[in-house]
Formats: structure tokens, C-alpha cells, sequence
């Protein structure tokens, strides 16, 4: 390219580099905005005297007396190359960085060296020195998104460039050696260390004495507080990676209008800040009915550390994974009000307890969900088969990898906090998938539209009969169990979580067509003292929903469900025989009894939590007492049917159901078929009590 070739200068004053993306909120405020920032553009003689001078001592000090390239700069690169064996940062001038920033990319080779040297002869011969100072202070990158000298000063120090002292400066004249090491943003310390170096340098030139360099205090440097550097941040690091699959490529400036709610956005905020305890991180997730993120926090300050914890960070939720145990367990034929036994049960070796150590003996199904009772997660969970347990989380969205250990009943595998929280919301949504989603459209500046959601019919993942009987334990566990701390003067369905040690402290819920997951604990998963699902995690739920709800009418939960008729009528036994006495034969052709199932009378003992955390005043559920006629058998899980049908080895590894000292937890282990003659339509059943 020569000379007569070379845009002009009001051309080049005008072009752009990069791509600006404009954030916004639910409502359409402005979030933040991302990509490249130029401020206003300053002719030759706004440009502050000092700034000249830094700039041009640190990066090109004979500036004035070459053509464009600098023979003892180029010699000292090839020096350096042929020490070195590779090209390093150096031999640059001024007039050669302009070029590259307008002209070239950033690859150090030799052949883009010759483009840049001819290039800047050209760019020498066009233009004077004065208008090629102007043009590489106005357009050259300092880091954080800043595009020129008034950029750079408004973003770092939050005032006009035409107003920087000396240190400031220094600092912007020492970001163009390494903008994302050296910018405030990134390391404070490290700008105003590269600052000194600069004005040791302007020192040694002369453009300032060595008294005045020594006698500057750089600690006296205000360094502006960067704007939208807060818990928003996590939700746009999450939703704007997907625009690489939204919309066609392109490098127009671009505005992004999200769903995130600011007021719900300040008090997810504010709940997880104000309930943390010390030395703990936290995060929550809050999606809408139809999966739309209104809120996010992935930690306590994303100025200091961006790991997004509510969608990066997998940990264990402890007792909040038995909502798949007891979805497994509803589906397959239990029902809320159905007797088990919380007592001693060892499976494959693995015997595990509850907190305190004792037993409460014969319970429902409502009460051993309400008090988190590990011996009877763990019976339901051998009885329905730990492949189906997984199976069902798999199904409800969860992403990460899922063992098939008898422990997997207590929350043994890490998830996702926007997973656990997706999985809550399905439950919420009636037993329909949900897709958490951020970006509701995509428009260019000029108004043309790139991209624009569209609602699409979720999914249905089980029956509506489970959906409501897990919403009814759900209810339960706030309204008289380990979630108690979570009531917010509304119905509230809920499941606490708390792993071994109190590592992580969990509270997952929904309210009102909000669903929403707390985590807590250390980034370095050692214990947090006190750290319980029921206490902070759940007080925090509570914080945030009682304003996320605030101006939603209270909705009463689905728990009146209509049985399907093979669960209301036992008759199939006259047509296909008693379901005790089944068999099938194994893979190796060995016949297979399924146990028969014991009755056992409550033991001594009183009701414990498993999750930590003492019953609060009020009522403990009592046991229900549905006479023996009127309870179904349970459904046939996926193990015992492909078993019976010869298809068994295909799907989900594990779906055999193990072992266990004693026995299954109640009558009717084995299922009717769900075939056959019927006499009268299914009857309503309600069971639970409504939570106020």
C-alpha cells in the first residue's frame, strides 16, 4: 500500500475497531456495556503536554527523527530475535503501531514486520508527526475496552483526558506495552508500578526532572470504580457466549436485551451478602415460570474473583438430590400418605443413619421427606433401583456425571446450582422440562432485529400425579420439616441440602411461579462452621423471595391429583394374579423372586432432621393411616418390566434394583399391570395439607 492509497485522516478519525455490545436489563435499562469504548476525540492540541511527552518517552523516544521506522529500533529486535528465537515486543515505533492497529493484526512474523515498515513509510509520508500522534492517542487500546487516551481516562480515572495530571499519565502511557496486565481494572498495583517505570523513563529523557519524578505520590491516584463490575457481570459472562449460536457473525455494534429483573437482581444480591456466613461463598439462581433468569449471583464479588459459581462450580447437594429418590419413588406407585419404616438398613455393605443416630420407626412417605430420614431414602432408592434414581435426575436436567452407588441417595454427585434449580423448576412447571434461557432478543444499533426468543411447550417428564405428590412433600418440608426457615407467608415448596462436614449448605424452592436455588460454602470445600440448608441457605431463600414475590398473587399448590386407575384399583390381581408371586429370570437365565415385603410396627424413638437442624414450634405430621384395602400397589420400575420382557441391559446402565437387609419398605412391592378391564371412572384423591 502507498502513500496515495492510505485513507485519508478524516477517515481514519472516524473508523472503529472491535465490537460494542450494549447490555440490557428486563425493562430495558442499560446493564453494562461491553466491547471497545472511545471516548471524545482530541485534535493535536487538547492532547495534554504530558501525555505526549510519556507517551512517546516509554514507546518511541526517537519519534521525531525517524521516517516511520527506526533503524537502531529495528536493529535491537533482530538482536533480541536471534538471542531470543522468537520475535519479541520491541522495535516498534510509533508510527509502525499505528499502522498495525489500523491496518494489521497483532502475529509476530517477519513477513507482518516488512508490512508494518512499508506501511508506516507511507503513513510518514502522508501525514505529519502532529496529525500521527494525534491519530495513535486517539486510537490505540489501553486495555478494559478503551479505545484512546479520553477512554482510557474517563474509565480509569473518571475524568476527561484533557485533565490528567502527570502520574495519571504515566499510568496510561505504561498500558500500551501489556493493557491486560497492566490495566487498573485487572491489577491495580501492577498500573501504578508500570507508572513509576514510565516516569523514570520520562526522567532519563528529560521531558521531566528526576526531583519532580521522586516526589510524585502515586498512592494519591484515585483509580475510578469501574461501573457495572458487579454481581450483573455474572449474568452476562453466562448469557453472552450464546450469541455465537444466536445470531450470524457480524461486527456491528449490537444491544443484547436480556431477562434479568434489576430490583430482583439487587435483593439476590443483598439475601446472599447479608446471610453468608464468614469465610463462605454463595450463589443463587432465580428462574421464572417459562425458564427466564431474573436473577444471578455466582459470588460475593466479582471484582476479585469472576468464577461464576451458580453455573461453572459442581458440588455436592446433599439431602436436596432425594427430590429424585422420592420423584423415582411416587412413580413408581407411592403416594404421600403411604407407611414406610425408618429403621436400620445396610445395602451392599453401606449402612447409612440419620442425624442423632436413632429411628422414628413407622412414618408416611410425607413425614420421611419433611425430616430428610436417610435410612428411608436410602430403602426407597435400593427398592426403585439407583440406575432409575439416576435416570430421573438425568431426565429433570441434570448434566453432570451420576454415579450409581447406593450412597448417590444422599447427594454423593456434584451438580450445577442453575441444573439443581432447573430441576426444581420442572417440579413447579408440573412435571414439565424447562430450559433456563437469558437473552430474550438481539438488535443491531440501527434497528435491524438478529434474534428474538420464542416460547416453545416444555417437555412432560412425569405424570401430573407425581408432580403433585412431590410438590405436597415439598410443601411439607417448609411448612413443618428442615425447611421451616424458608416461609415467607405464602405457600413455599422446598428441599434443604447439607453435605458431610457442613461443606455446602443448600436451599432449593418455588413460590408463585418463581423457582429458586441457594448454594453456600468454600471455594476450597473445607468445612464451613454452622453452614446448614436449613439456616443460612434457606434464610437467604427467604430474603430474596418475599421481594422477588412481593407483586405476583399467591398461588395455592397442585397437590389434588387424579390417580391413574391401575394405582386406585387393585382388582387386576383377579385377572392376572397376585403381583407377589411374579418371577422373571436375570441376563444368565436365573429365576428371580422379588422379596416379599414385611410389615414392621413403629419402633421407639422420636423425629430427627438429617439435615442438621432441630423442628422449630408447631405440629410434627403424624403418621396417616390409610387402611390396607384402599392402598395401591406400587408401580413396576423400568428395571422389573424390561426384566420381564426380556429387554433388560438396554438404557441407563444400573436399573436393577439391589439388595437390602430388611426388605422393601411396605406391601405391594411388585405392580399390576397397568392393562386391563376397568369398572367406573378414576376418583379424585387429595392428600396433604395445604401450606399458607
Amino acid at each position: 500500500m502507498t502513500a496515495r492509497e492510505l485513507p485519508s485522516f478524516s477517515t481514519l478519525q472516524s473508523s472503529q475497531n472491535g465490537q460494542m455490545i450494549v447490555v440490557r436489563a428486563r425493562d430495558g435499562s442499560e446493564l453494562v456495556s461491553l466491547g471497545p469504548s472511545y471516548g471524545k476525540w482530541l485534535s493535536y492540541e487538547q492532547i495534554p503536554e504530558i501525555m505526549k511527552d510519556a507517551i512517546v518517552s516509554v514507546e518511541d523516544r526517537r519519534y521525531r527523527k525517524h521516517l516511520g521506522v527506526d533503524p537502531i529500533g529495528v536493529a535491537r529486535s533482530l538482536m533480541v530475535r536471534f538471542e531470543s528465537g522468537r520475535w519479541r515486543q520491541g522495535g516498534s515505533t510509533i508510527t509502525q503501531q499505528l499502522a498495525r492497529t489500523i491496518f494489521l493484526n497483532n502475529s509476530r512474523n517477519f513477513g507482518r514486520k516488512i508490512r508494518e515498515g512499508v506501511l508506516a513509510l507511507a503513513i510518514e509520508s502522508k501525514f505529519s508527526k502532529d496529525e500521527i500522534l494525534e491519530l495513535y492517542l486517539n486510537k490505540v487500546y489501553f486495555g478494559g475496552g478503551a479505545y484512546g487516551i479520553d477512554a482510557a481516562s474517563r474509565k480509569f480515572f473518571g475524568h476527561a483526558a484533557t485533565e490528567l495530571s502527570t502520574p495519571e499519565a504515566a499510568i496510561i502511557a505504561g498500558l500500551v506495552k501489556a493493557p491486560s496486565n497492566y490495566s487498573p481494572t485487572a491489577d491495580v498495583q501492577a498500573a501504578l508500578s508500570r507508572g513509576k517505570v514510565v516516569l523514570g523513563t520520562m526522567a532519563d529523557v528529560g521531558v521531566i526532572s528526576e526531583e519532580e519524578a521522586e516526589s510524585i505520590d502515586f498512592d494519591a491516584v484515585k483509580i475510578a470504580k469501574e461501573k457495572g463490575q458487579n454481581s450483573v457481570r455474572y449474568f452476562t459472562d453466562w448469557a453472552l457466549p450464546q450469541l455465537d449460536v444466536l445470531i450470524p457473525e457480524t461486527n456491528e455494534p449490537i444491544e443484547v436485551w436480556t431477562t434479568l429483573d434489576v430490583s430482583m437482581q439487587q435483593a439476590a444480591t443483598q439475601a446472599i451478602n447479608a446471610n453468608l456466613p464468614k469465610g463462605a461463598q454463595g450463589a443463587l439462581v432465580s428462574l421464572d415460570e417459562d425458564g427466564a433468569v431474573r436473577a444471578m449471583v455466582g459470588g460475593t464479588d466479582y471484582v476479585n474473583t469472576n468464577y461464576n459459581r451458580a453455573t461453572s462450580a459442581v458440588r455436592q447437594p446433599g439431602s436436596a438430590w432425594k427430590l429424585f429418590v422420592y420423584l423415582a419413588a411416587l412413580e413408581a406407585g407411592y403416594t404421600p400418605d403411604d407407611r414406610v419404616v425408618d429403621e436400620p438398613v445396610t445395602i451392599n455393605g453401606w449402612s447409612p443413619h440419620n442425624s442423632g443416630r436413632n429411628f422414628a420407626g413407622e412414618i408416611d412417605v410425607r413425614t420421611a421427606f419433611a425430616y430428610s430420614k436417610n435410612t428411608v431414602a436410602a430403602a426407597l432408592g435400593n427398592e426403585v433401583g439407583f440406575g432409575t434414581v439416576a435416570s430421573m435426575a438425568r431426565r429433570f436436567g441434570i448434566t453432570t456425571p451420576i454415579d450409581t452407588n447406593p450412597s448417590m441417595v444422599l447427594g454423593t454427585s456434584e451438580v450445577r446450582v442453575i441444573d439443581l434449580t432447573r430441576a426444581f423448576a420442572a417440579v413447579s412447571a408440573g412435571g414439565t422440562s424447562i430450559e433456563p434461557y437469558g437473552i430474550v432478543k438481539v438488535a443491531t444499533t440501527r434497528g435491524e432485529l438478529l434474534y428474538e426468543h420464542e416460547a416453545s411447550p416444555g417437555q412432560v417428564l412425569v405424570p401430573p400425579y407425581v408432580a403433585a405428590g412431590i410438590t405436597d412433600l415439598l410443601q411439607s418440608a417448609v411448612a413443618t420439616g428442615t425447611g421451616r426457615a424458608a416461609q415467607i407467608g405464602r405457600p413455599v415448596a422446598g428441599k434443604t441440602g447439607t453435605t458431610s462436614s457442613n461443606k455446602d449448605g443448600w436451599f432449593l424452592g418455588f413460590s408463585s411461579g418463581i423457582t429458586t436455588g441457594v448454594w453456600m460454602g468454600r471455594d476450597d470445600a473445607r468445612p464451613v462452621p454452622g453452614l446448614q440448608g436449613g439456616r443460612a441457605p434457606a434464610a437467604a431463600f427467604a430474603a430474596y423471595m418475599r421481594q422477588a414475590v412481593k407483586d405476583r398473587p399467591v398461588q395455592q399448590f397442585e397437590t389434588e391429583l387424579q390417580l391413574p386407575e391401575w394405582q386406585l384399583e387393585p382388582d387386576d390381581e383377579m385377572i392376572f394374579g397376585n403381583p407377589d408371586e411374579y418371577y422373571y429370570t436375570d441376563e444368565n437365565g436365573n429365576l428371580i423372586e422379588p422379596g416379599s415385603v414385611r410389615r414392621t410396627g413403629p419402633d421407639e424413638g422420636g423425629l430427627r432432621y438429617d439435615d442438621g437442624v432441630r423442628p422449630g414450634p408447631g405440629p410434627v405430621p403424624g403418621p396417616g393411616n390409610l387402611p390396607d384395602a384402599s392402598r395401591a400397589p406400587a408401580a413396576a420400575g423400568d428395571d422389573f418390566l424390561e426384566q420381564a420382557t426380556g429387554r433388560g441391559g438396554q438404557g441407563d446402565p444400573g436399573l436393577r434394583a439391589g439388595s437390602s437387609t430388611p426388605g422393601s419398605l411396605r406391601s405391594g412391592a411388585a405392580a399390576a399391570p397397568q392393562q386391563g378391564a376397568r369398572n367406573g371412572p378414576s376418583q379424585p384423591l387429595q392428600y396433604g395439607s395445604q401450606s399458607q
